[in-house]
């Protein structure tokens, strides 16, 4: 916080400063403390900020969350409403001094944010309740309401403290529960703290009060960019060093092998290809011309594209690195556990695919995508995309009907991610990525769906082994050059990226010695 020093407008308007803070790739060291901040700044602060030119009041708290003196968390999800969130309970009960925050049921009960005192700093929430006024359920609104200070639980709030999540960079992901906590008139997050009447569309009222979740959505993947290509710098390295004697007398360094040179060539391009593309995303990420529900679009699609090639990257070069790989102190085992996390946040990943791909079937509206002709991957996310328009269209009963659910929501995440393979590829020609990184990411696309790929571009199996392999062998002479690209070495310290910095760990470590002697038990042999 302190070394980009955002302003409230900074988080508004999602400043180039912004997105650098998201972007550092410090942020892959420690999954922890990037929750905490993407919630903290891009909810919290994000969701205050529009409203500060009409609420002065508001304006000491964001001072105090933009100088960090307070945490703020954001308590929109129940335990009982997930990704149904619009239905949450949490109620907000009008009385002539305020509001009173209620938690009805267990069900109704906030997960998962980090709400305990355990870290010694004060926590403030935007809780997400039903506004009851008289009786009647005006919708759910926002809500500011102190959770903790640096010692205790404020009266009525309790935070019960969930279970580790195993092998991660520990938070106190917590349920939180509120009993008839008071709060003011003033607690309401709108630019009038009077207006209580009931939206003409309630849902359209909701989406207007989480409009930062499409941007936590995008903010979300940044770090997992980073993590991809340290995983592909980490393996790279380590495979340039790593030896084993054969026939000869010579080590041999295991990227010398083909089944070492795929996995490592893989992740490189994706790093390349990724944190190409990501910054030109993040540039039309607040366009107010774009519809917003466009803008969320872009945003789910680069979450599906980045998290499914960081689930199929981090694991494989992981295990290429054989035991090495398993240790937390070489960092791809603690980093491929934490990306678990990120496939939830802001959304589930196949729950968000559905409800687009749905959307796009129904042609409520389209996405800008590459024309067909520009590339393979634009040929084929056009056509999964018309092959299903086609589909439904026969369905007796439309998108109500069971053939939709059985035969065209299995398809949604595979066409969303397909969509963003092409918008990829698409922005890696424009910049003029060097071509054997976009000829591997390519290869390595077409693995998605090589059925496809047969069917309609001519490539049988042998021939997409052929194109791979033509592939690898342009990129393994620059390889070194493109590790390099990955810009992302002084933030690496697995001591496995060469056998310097190997030994000087084995220095650091623990020894045990002694002087115990062993007995020898005399063993007799009975026939």
């Amino acid at each position: 916080m302190h070394t980009y020093n955002l302003s409230a407008s900074d988080v508004q308007l999602c400043s180039p400063k912004y997105w650098a803070m998201m972007t550092d790739p410090i942020m892959s060291l420690d999954t922890a403390m990037f929750t905490i901040l993407a919630a903290h700044v891009g909810l919290t602060i994000g969701t205050l900020s529009r409203h500060l030119h009409k609420r002065p009041d508001l304006r000491p708290l964001v001072n105090r969350l933009l100088r960090f003196d307070t945490v703020g968390i954001y308590l929109l999800t129940e335990r009982g409403h997930g990704l149904d969130a619009f239905n949450i309970e949490t109620t907000a009960t009008k009385t002539p001094e305020g509001f009173i925050i209620n938690t009805p049921r267990e069900e109704a009960c906030k997960f998962m944010p980090a709400s305990t005192p355990s870290f010694g700093i004060p926590k403030v929430a935007l809780v997400m309740a039903r506004l009851i006024i008289d009786g009647e359920d005006r919708g759910p609104r926002f809500f500011i309401v102190p959770v903790c200070n640096e010692h205790e639980m404020f009266e009525g709030v309790e935070s019960i403290r969930l279970g580790a999540r195993p092998g991660t960079c520990p938070l106190d992901f917590s349920i939180t529960r509120f009993n008839h906590v008071h709060v003011p008139f003033s607690a309401l997050v709108s630019s009038n703290v009077y207006d209580h009447s009931l939206p003409a569309s309630p849902l359209e009222k909701w989406w207007d009060e989480v409009w930062r979740i499409p941007l936590g959505t995008l903010s979300v993947t940044a770090p997992w960019i980073s993590s991809i290509k340290a995983a592909a710098f980490i393996a790279g390295r380590y495979s340039m060093h790593r030896s084993l004697v054969g026939k000869g007398a010579e080590p041999i360094p295991i990227i010398t092998f083909r089944t070492q040179q795929w996995p490592i060539a893989h992740a490189t391009a994706v790093g390349l290809v990724m944190s190409n593309w990501f910054p030109m995303v993040t540039k039309n990420s607040a366009e107010k011309s774009l519809d917003h529900r466009v803008r969320h679009g872009i945003a789910v699609i680069v979450k599906t594209t980045v998290c499914r090639h960081f689930q199929r990257c981090v694991p494989e070069v992981a295990e290429r690195c054989g035991a090495q790989g398993t240790f937390e102190h070489n960092y791809l085992a603690r980093i491929e556990n934490d990306g678990k996390g990120v496939i939830i946040a802001e959304g589930d990943v196949l729950t968000l695919c559905i409800r687009l791909f749905s959307e796009l079937l129904l042609q409520r509206y389209k996405m800008p995508l590459p024309d067909p002709s520009e590339s393979l991957l634009a040929r084929h996310a056009a056509s999964i995309l018309e092959e299903n328009v086609s589909l439904l269209n026969s369905l007796h009963g439309g998108h109500r009907s069971e053939s939709f659910n059985s035969l065209i929501l299995p398809q949604a995440e595979l066409a969303v991610e397909a969509m963003g393979h092409a918008l990829a590829y698409s922005a890696g020609l424009k910049s003029g990525l060097p071509k054997p990184i976009l000829d591997v990411y390519e290869c390595a696309v077409i693995r998605r769906d090589p059925a496809w790929y047969s069917e309609n571009a001519g490539l049988t199996r042998v021939l997409q082994r052929i194109r791979e392999d033509d592939a690898i062998t342009s990129t393994l002479p620059h390889l070194d050059t493109y590790l390099n690209n990955l810009a992302i070495e002084e933030y690496v310290s697995a001591p496995i990226v060469s056998d310097e910095a190997w030994k000087e760990y084995h220095n650091t470590m623990p020894v045990f010695t002694g002087n115990a002697i062993p007995i020898n038990d005399q063993v007799q042999a009975m026939l």
